[in-house]
């Protein structure tokens, strides 16, 4: 099962007032139903979903209506249901902000049907029972989505996700337009605001585990590259070092200097500090690291003096 799935199986248990179903109906229908003069036809792969719609419609309007299974033409192998609803059609759309008398088709809800923040969070129930779905947070990326194909109604969707500040956006796809969340934390916000708690807890534990995986990889990379740059320091520190020994160089330094000569080839793997450190202890006169680069800085002079020699003498 899907994690989109289990959402929407979660958030099909939640009891509404009068006022959300008509919201929670409303978006569902505006966003999936094919509305026909004399019916509105209604399809999922969500037995959950039918079993709600039918359930809302019995306590809204007092009609039954029953589901079929049609064929799947979506190459699934979950099964297609189907919704007809015929009776009461006009009054039902009427009803929903759907249609207005004349039976013409709102494309702009009617402010009445969203005018309070739990027929917000129903509408947008509806809105993505009917076209939404959330990647699973253990994916590569985070990402919500609501399809629908109105301009006018993915305004509406990104105006009362926005007034919750989850930074949706819209897109224009070929089909219709996207409403869509990439911001981790935004995306848990929407799932608190559509009520699927358990969904958040999933969707936390995992986020967290995400960040501080990248986190840990993150210092390692950093502390990886630091011990590269300790490496390459000390080698080139060496060099210098063997650069002095090999013009009889040594004398031509002062005894602190020679000192530090001495245990840098004694630990070439050590970081500046831990030298320091090692030199302070062993004895006995303490040093800071940046007397201990001051006397480094020494060697590096006079190995770049014996260099420039071995160059003149080579041109020569």
């Amino acid at each position: 099962m899907s994690y989109t799935t289990k959402i929407k199986d979660e958030i099909t248990q939640i009891k509404n007032g009068k006022s959300e179903t008509i919201a929670e109906l409303s978006a569902y229908i505006r966003n999936n139903g094919n509305i026909k003069k004399n019916k509105i036809i209604l399809t999922t792969e969500n037995h959950c979903i039918v079993e709600r719609v039918i359930e809302q419609i019995k306590d809204l309007f007092g009609i039954e209506i029953k589901e079929e299974i049609i064929e799947n033409l979506n190459f699934s192998k979950k099964d297609l249901y189907q919704i007809t609803i015929e009776k009461e059609k006009q009054n039902i759309c009427k009803q929903l902000g759907i249609e207005d008398e004349k039976g013409k088709f709102l494309k702009v809800l009617p402010n009445y049907i969203v005018g309070a923040n739990e027929e917000i969070r129903a509408y947008l129930r509806g809105a993505f029972l009917a076209n939404g779905s959330i990647n699973d947070p253990k994916t590569s990326r985070y990402h919500m989505e609501i399809l629908t194909l109105y301009p006018e109604e993915a305004v509406l969707i990104q105006k009362l996700l926005n007034l919750f500040e989850l930074n949706a956006k819209i897109l224009n796809r070929e089909k219709g337009y996207m409403i869509y969340i990439k911001e981790a934390e935004k995306i848990s916000d929407f799932l608190k605001l559509l009520g699927a708690n358990n969904g958040v807890l999933y969707y936390e534990d995992v986020r967290i585990y995400r960040e501080q995986k990248n986190r840990t990889n993150r210092l390692n990379n950093c502390e990886q590259a630091n011990m590269d740059k300790v490496f390459e320091t000390a080698n080139q520190q060496l060099k210098q070092i063997e650069l002095i020994e090999k013009n009889d160089g040594i004398m031509l330094l002062d005894d602190k200097t020679q000192e530090t000569l001495k245990y840098r080839k004694k630990y070439p793997e050590a970081s500046l500090k831990e030298l320091a450190e090692i030199i302070s202890i062993e004895t006995n006169k303490p040093i800071t690291k940046s007397g201990l680069n001051h006397r480094l800085r020494k060697i590096k002079e006079l190995a770049e003096k014996f260099q420039k020699m071995e160059d003149e003498k080579e041109i020569v």
